[in-house]
C-alpha cells in the first residue's frame, strides 16, 4: 500500500515536470525570436511625417527615453473616460504641441458589432499614444452589410483612406488588442514590424515564428508594393498568413521588438464563425497578389464621419 502511494507521488511529480518543460516558453523555444535590440531601435525607424503636415514647435521630439520606458499601463483605463486636455482633433487626430514629431502614423481598425469594446479601445489608445510624441490618426472601418466579416478588405479600405491623407506609416490593428508597454513605439520601422508578438492569451509566447497578425506596422510604400491584402477572405481563416506570404514574395523581412516591449492584452469575445478552408486560398496567395488587393478593391462607402476620437468609415462590401 505504501509502495503504491509512493509510486503515485513519483508519477505525479514526473507529469508535473514534463508539463513545465512543455509549457514553459523558455524551454520549448517558442518564446524566443530574433528582435531589434533597444539600442538599435532608433536606427531602424522610418522617420517620415504626413504630406502637408506642419508643426509650430521648434524642437524635435526625442524618443530614446520612451524606447527604454518599461512602464505598463493599467487595463482598467478602458472603463474610464479620456482625460481632458488631450487636444485631439475631430477624426481622432493628435499632434504634440511641445515638440515637433518625427513620425506620422495612421492606425486602422477593422470593425463590426463591438461598440463597448471600441469605446474602451479608443479611450485606452489615446491615453497610450498621448505619451509617445507622435502625430497620429485613428481610422475605424465598419462593415455594415450582413456578409461574412472580411477583416483584410476593411484594412485595405482604411489603408487607402490613410494614404489619401498622406500618412507614410500604417498600423493595422485588431480592436481587441491593447499594448501594455509605453516603449512599444507606434511608428514604422524600415521593415514591416509584427508589433503584438507577446499576447496574454498565448501566455506571452509567440505561437509560431511566422505569425503576422494582431498589430502590424508597415510603411505605406511597402503596403502599395505588395498590393495590400487579399480581398477574398470572407469568413475565412488565414488572411494574416496570406499577408505574410506577400511580404516574403516582395523580399521584405519581418522584424519585431523584444517580447517584454511587445506585450499586449487581448480581450475575450465571441468571434464570428470562420470557415477553415484557408489552405485552398493560401496555396495561390503569391500568384494572386498582383491582381487581388488594392488594385481590385470594390466597395460602397455609406458614410465617413469625423467623430471626436476617430474617423468612422462605414462601408458595404
Amino acid at each position: 500500500m505504501r509502495y503504491a502511494y509512493k509510486r503515485n507521488i513519483i508519477f505525479c511529480g514526473i507529469v508535473i515536470v514534463i508539463l513545465i518543460i512543455f509549457l514553459h516558453p523558455d524551454m520549448n523555444g517558442r518564446g524566443s525570436y530574433e528582435y531589434i535590440e533597444k539600442d538599435d531601435i532608433l536606427n531602424s525607424l522610418l522617420e517620415e511625417t504626413a504630406e502637408n503636415f506642419s508643426s509650430v514647435a521648434v524642437l524635435h521630439c526625442e524618443y530614446r527615453n520612451l524606447i527604454f520606458d518599461d512602464t505598463t499601463l493599467s487595463i482598467s483605463l478602458v472603463d474610464g473616460d479620456l482625460v481632458e486636455g488631450h487636444k485631439i482633433k475631430d477624426g481622432g487626430e493628435y499632434t504634440p504641441s511641445e515638440c515637433k514629431p518625427k513620425f506620422s502614423t495612421a492606425i486602422i481598425i477593422p470593425y463590426r458589432n463591438r461598440a463597448e469594446q471600441l469605446r474602451g479601445f479608443l479611450v485606452y489608445m489615446h491615453t497610450f499614444l498621448h505619451h509617445q510624441c507622435i502625430h497620429y490618426r485613428i481610422f475605424v472601418v465598419e462593415q455594415l452589410d450582413t456578409r461574412m466579416f472580411n477583416k483584410a478588405k476593411l484594412l485595405n479600405i482604411g489603408a487607402k483612406a490613410a494614404m489619401r491623407s498622406g500618412y507614410p506609416c500604417l498600423i493595422l490593428h485588431d480592436v481587441d488588442l491593447l499594448p501594455l508597454r509605453q516603449g512599444n513605439l507606434y511608428a514604422c520601422t524600415k521593415q514591416p514590424r509584427h508589433m503584438s508578438s507577446s499576447i496574454n492569451k498565448f501566455r506571452y509566447v509567440l505561437p509560431y515564428l511566422n505569425l503576422f497578425g494582431g498589430a502590424i506596422a508597415i510603411a505605406s510604400k511597402q503596403y502599395k508594393a505588395i498590393n495590400g491584402m487579399s480581398n477574398e477572405y470572407f469568413g475565412l481563416e488565414g488572411e494574416d498568413d496570406d499577408f505574410y506570404a506577400r511580404i516574403e514574395a516582395k523580399g521584405l523581412k519581418m522584424c519585431r521588438f523584444e517580447p517584454e516591449t511587445s506585450r499586449y492584452h487581448m480581450f475575450s469575445h465571441r468571434s464570428e464563425n470562420k470557415r477553415n478552408t484557408r489552405n485552398k486560398v493560401l496555396q495561390l496567395a503569391k500568384d494572386r497578389m498582383a491582381t487581388d488587393g488594392l488594385n481590385s478593391l470594390t466597395y460602397t462607402e455609406v458614410a465617413t464621419v469625423l467623430h471626436p476620437l476617430f474617423t468612422h468609415i462605414m462601408v458595404d462590401l
